[in-house]
């Protein structure tokens, strides 16, 4: 019997950790924050944070458990890790869109990041079966079309897919 271990993403924020939980909470439908450690005396000349100061965060967002936290400016986020965010229709990929972006920036190709600097793609569930599709020129054809977008436009896509 394989052995399935949980993987939880730990997201390293300087002082924002809890305002970046409640913040992914509040978009997310069902999320919720699960617990809050805080900063005791020990440790101080490693971490130079104050006693009582929020250290993680957990944080449930479907069923994904995250952690967030408070380590300092001494790491930033980059676009070598993103979020993915699988949308079935315009309207999740409109939604979740404007509240990810909401304070950040909008990149290529349905790629954002939020106001904490985290990269999300925001991507319509079928994307990737089109990826996969045997057909190479509905493929070229699906790439160019979502290439030259920012939210990626399902209806555009579809129309890239049947040639028109």
């Amino acid at each position: 019997m394989a052995i399935q271990p949980q993987i939880a993403p730990c997201l390293w924020f300087d002082n924002q950790a809890e305002e970046a939980a409640k913040f992914y909470c509040s978009i997310f439908e069902g999320s919720k924050i699960e617990s809050t450690a805080y900063y005791g005396k020990a440790g101080f000349e490693r971490h130079h944070r104050p006693a009582g100061s929020v250290m993680t965060v957990s944080f449930r967002v479907g069923n994904t458990l995250f952690t967030a936290l408070n380590g300092g400016p001494v790491f930033k986020f980059n676009e070598a890790i993103s979020l993915q965010v699988l949308c079935e229709n315009q309207k999740e990929v409109d939604y979740y869109w404007g509240k990810l972006s909401q304070g950040g920036e909008e990149g290529p190709c349905g790629w954002l990041k939020d106001k904490f600097g985290v990269s999300w793609q925001v991507v319509p569930s079928l994307l990737p079966k089109l990826m996969l599709d045997p057909d190479r020129q509905k493929v070229e054809r699906v790439t160019n079309a979502f290439m030259a977008m920012k939210k990626l436009d399902i209806a555009a896509i579809e129309r890239a897919a049947a040639g028109a």
